[in-house]
């Protein structure tokens, strides 16, 4: 099967790592994914508040373009930003309602000279390495496995809520099965669906950053190494703020967040500069190196 790949504005640039990382991981599996050509943003959720039927429609536009691009009954479309994946489903399931809503957006469609058919499955990258791929192949391909390193698996707010297309909305275990196949130790830990503090972190910082420095208190507590995450919001919370959590709460945090296809890359034996490591504020390596 061949997918297209919608990469969304941050895996072209602040999560410019997870995107690196996600084309080298596939390409080392062979797992053919072509990009969305002409794709837009799809909105994050902020433009949702401005103009939600506005919003969907932009949103739209990628999976009419995914549908003039791709020749099938059946195109799935890989969405590895959790925001994006969300968004999309979301856009999805208005074109599909059976009120004007859809209607609309279908007609802003037609004007810009594109037609949704229904033929989309949007996918998250878990999903189609879990589901499609298979864990077991993903073992059989590791080349450095990652005994004795424990890792905690950070899902965020938006890959199972609202929508649960692949995994458990309470429990996920999705990332976690791929780690265990790395030859990792999955932290079991209560906070994987748990909010980063999503835009708060910098913006109202004594309340976003705490909620992030829960999140890294308690991976740390329960003796994970390493988080690994699949949200670049979340990925840029988590590390990017730990010098100003250190100077503002009283118990120092030190753990790399990183993208479970970093995490995937170190374990297939591809180089740092192929997945992205060399912009971790919080260097990944010393971890992997203690064990």
């Amino acid at each position: 099967m061949r997918y297209l790949y919608y990469p969304g504005c941050s895996l072209k640039g602040t999560g410019r790592a997870y995107e690196e990382s996600i084309l080298a991981v596939f390409k080392k599996l062979e797992i053919p994914m072509d990009e969305i050509e002409d794709w837009n943003c799809c909105g994050a959720t902020a433009y949702m508040a401005v103009d939600e039927q506005k919003a969907y429609a932009v949103a739209s536009r990628n999976l009419a373009l995914a549908e003039r691009q791709m020749d099938s009954e059946e195109i799935h479309v890989i969405a590895p930003c959790a925001a994006c994946y969300l968004v999309l489903l979301k856009a999805q399931h208005y074109l599909e309602s059976k009120d004007g809503q859809g209607k609309e957006i279908r007609h802003a469609l037609k004007v810009g000279g594109l037609k949704y058919q229904g033929k989309v499955k949007i996918r998250h990258p878990l999903d189609v390495l879990v589901n499609d791929y298979g864990v077991d192949k993903i073992k059989e391909k590791v080349e450095r496995p990652l005994e004795g390193v424990r890792v905690a698996s950070y899902y965020g707010c938006q890959i199972v809520r609202p929508y649960a297309e692949f995994d458990n909305q309470y429990n996920p275990i999705s990332m976690d099965r791929v780690m265990t196949a790395l030859g990792a130790e999955a932290v079991e830990w209560p906070l994987k669906t748990r909010c980063c503090g999503g835009t708060l972190t910098g913006v109202v910082p004594e309340v976003g950053q705490r909620l992030s420095y829960i999140l890294l208190r308690e991976a740390k507590s329960r003796g994970a190494d390493a988080i690994v995450t699949a949200c670049p919001l979340c990925q840029f919370n988590l590390e990017c703020y730990q010098d100003e959590m250190n100077k503002r709460f009283m118990h120092p945090v030190d753990i790399p967040p990183v993208y479970f296809t970093q995490m995937m890359g170190v374990a297939l034996g591809l180089g740092e500069r192929e997945l992205g490591l060399q912009r971790q504020f919080v260097p990944l390596e010393p971890a992997l190196a203690a064990k």
